[in-house]
């Protein structure tokens, strides 16, 4: 079974949609259903082929959504607590083996979805751990300072995901989206550098930690293409772009590290 999220909802419902038809082998996460529910949008259950037209199920009005439980909530009752988001399956106590997706619906510990997660887990942890390295050795706080916005950047898309809400983050570093491809991509025309200076022992270790970052999030967007992918498509390509750009600034921290933004005193 796919969810079908709030973020991909917001891209194809219309405006003056009435009602939103949710496909048999589909179901809604609660992010998406109070989306529905707060428009008024009737949810409408695909007709199983081959029945006729008046066996179809009811549809849902929204006052009944509010009074009615989908199926993964019908499962916090007291013989069923956990829904498996793939099978359907319900459960009265989680295996050992699976986590919470949304909800109370259960996938594998190695489902994409939860790989991903772990990835953007651990890359927050490496950017605190950088952070604290260069603070403890008396570096720049400037650069610990940089990093503060990129961590909380990683933290926001964690709760887009796991809340299914979308992911919007009009500036980082001062730079909007267009300013950071312009800098990333043209650093000698911004900070008098080379576009990706290759590291190497002889620029130091606050720069190498800097360029570690930089990879670790690019293998955290590559985690996050794989969680989403849908078909031809991207589920949350919100969250992709965002990670895509947040490697971007990565390396204009880098360019700005080498041009002396970082120095205690204002680079000559």
């Amino acid at each position: 079974m796919k969810v079908i999220t709030e973020a991909s909802l917001r891209r194809i419902i219309r405006s003056d949609a009435r009602r939103f038809v949710l496909e048999k082998d589909k179901i809604l996460s609660p992010a998406a259903r109070e989306f529905l529910t707060d428009r008024k949008i009737a949810i409408v259950q695909e007709r199983t082929a081959g029945k006729p037209p008046e066996e179809e199920r009811p549809i849902v009005s929204p006052d009944e959504q509010k009074k009615t439980m989908p199926r993964a909530e019908e499962a916090a009752t007291e013989k069923a607590a956990y829904i498996d988001f793939e099978s359907g399956a319900f459960y009265t106590r989680k295996p050992e083996h699976m986590t919470q997706l949304f909800g109370n619906q259960l996938v594998s510990k190695d489902h994409p979805r939860i790989i991903f997660r772990g990835m953007l887990d651990a890359v927050q942890a490496e950017v605190i751990l950088v952070q604290t390295e260069i603070i403890s050795k008396r570096g720049s706080e400037k650069l610990a300072s940089a990093l503060e916005e990129v961590l909380q950047t990683l933290r926001m898309m964690m709760r887009c995901d796991v809340l299914d809400e979308s992911f919007e983050k009009k500036t980082i570093l001062g730079l909007n989206h267009d300013e950071i491809r312009e800098h990333s991509h043209h650093p000698m025309r911004h900070y008098n550098i080379k576009q990706m200076v290759l590291p190497d022992k002889s620029l130091g270790a606050d720069y190498a930690r800097l360029n570690h970052l930089r990879t670790a999030i690019r293998r955290t967007e590559i985690a996050a293409v794989s969680a989403y992918r849908e078909g031809g498509g991207m589920n949350r390509s919100d969250i992709v772009e965002g990670l895509n750009r947040l490697s971007s600034v990565l390396h204009i921290i880098m360019c700005r590290y080498l041009a002396g933004w970082y120095n205690d005193s204002p680079a000559d």
